[in-house]
């Protein structure tokens, strides 16, 4: 019998992310859709979306009426929603006081967006997903106080999340303040200390707390680590993993070539590969299983859908229906491998 377990999703925000006015132009949100429902793979096709609630795909602000319109669309195309990305980045952790409330007012904005499409029938399944909108470099001028102020937000916002029984993802990405090391990010996990925060993992940043990048004191790969020595990588990779899976309630299957990479206005950060690209150092399916099982080598079952995130291609290769195609048949193979009924 064939998993039908975890839900497989194509992420709509990187038709924004590292687009604009210094970069390439957005690909619209109709255009993500379009291309995510068209896309095929023996009989396999994506069974929704994880959305960004950002300008200009989606209004933050939208009315109810709105939201539902927007969920009418996306079932249009026979897709549900998933995670959702709260747009805090207006409001950094470490910036004024005024900047913390508008950070939590906009998880509270993301989280009744979230209530209207599950009440709408489109959302089952997902997370809040949320950083500390913040540097790496901000948060170094200070670490104690610093990581105090993330800790004291996120608190904030996982007490608004939680009068919607919504749980906050926090984004293990090198490029936030606070969560660009492996060890740092367990350390804020640990210290907001509320059961409805969790951590957000994408393999494709993941593999670069293996290389300490913002965070040289926590590498764990030797310096000109020589790629081949998979018996190593793979070491390192279940440290990792066994420090955050704990905490991972939500997860991005990506790849990346071992190098950082940035367009626009976003920071450097991994580098998302396609699923074939040769250079990817991560054997995808088979290193997903470092989060999607325990040490046992039992499924976690600890979230009901998988996520392809691909943050920051060129729009020549986002608009080739291939790319989604060999995207989702590396999904399949995912689910394949470590998915359930």
């Amino acid at each position: 019998m064939q998993n039908n377990f975890p839900k497989i999703h194509n992420a709509t925000w990187p038709g924004i992310v590292g687009k604009g006015p210094d970069s390439e132009p957005v690909i619209p949100f109709d255009k993500m859709l379009e291309m995510t429902a068209a896309a095929e793979v023996n009989g396999n096709k994506f069974d929704g979306v994880d959305i960004g609630l950002l300008d200009p795909h989606i209004n933050i602000d939208s009315s109810d009426d709105e939201i539902k319109r927007l969920a009418d669309k996306i079932a249009g195309y026979d897709l549900n929603v998933g995670s959702m990305v709260a747009p805090i980045w207006g409001g950094p952790t470490l910036g004024s006081d005024n900047d913390r409330k508008t950070f939590v007012e906009m998880v509270r904005k993301a989280c009744h967006f979230g209530k209207v499409l599950r009440e709408h029938g489109v959302r089952q399944y997902g997370v809040i997903r949320i950083d500390s909108a913040s540097s790496p470099e901000d948060w170094s001028k200070n670490p104690a106080k610093n990581t105090q102020l993330i800790v004291e937000t996120f608190r904030a916002a996982c007490d608004v999340a939680a009068d919607y029984d919504e749980k906050l993802a926090a984004e293990g990405e090198i490029c936030w303040g606070g969560m660009h090391g492996w060890k740092t990010m367990v350390e804020t996990l640990e210290a907001v200390d509320r059961p409805n925060i969790g951590f957000q993992a994408d393999m494709s940043h993941t593999l670069l707390y293996l290389l300490g990048y913002n965070a040289p004191e926590q590498r764990i790969l030797p310096e000109n680590f020589d790629w081949s020595d998979r018996a190593t990588l793979e070491s390192g990779l279940k440290t990792v993993t066994d420090a955050l899976r704990p905490w991972t309630i939500d997860f991005h299957v990506a790849q990346n070539d071992g190098t950082v990479h940035g367009t626009g206005s976003h920071d450097k950060t991994g580098r998302h590969c396609l699923a074939t690209d040769p250079n990817g150092k991560l054997d995808v399916a088979k290193d997903a299983g470092y989060w999607l099982r325990d040490n046992e080598g039992n499924l976690t079952k600890a979230f009901k859908h998988i996520c392809w995130d691909g943050c920051m291609f060129s729009n020549d290769v986002m608009m080739k229906q291939q790319t989604w195609n060999d995207i989702l048949a590396k999904l399949v193979e995912v689910r394949d491998m470590h998915g359930w009924n």
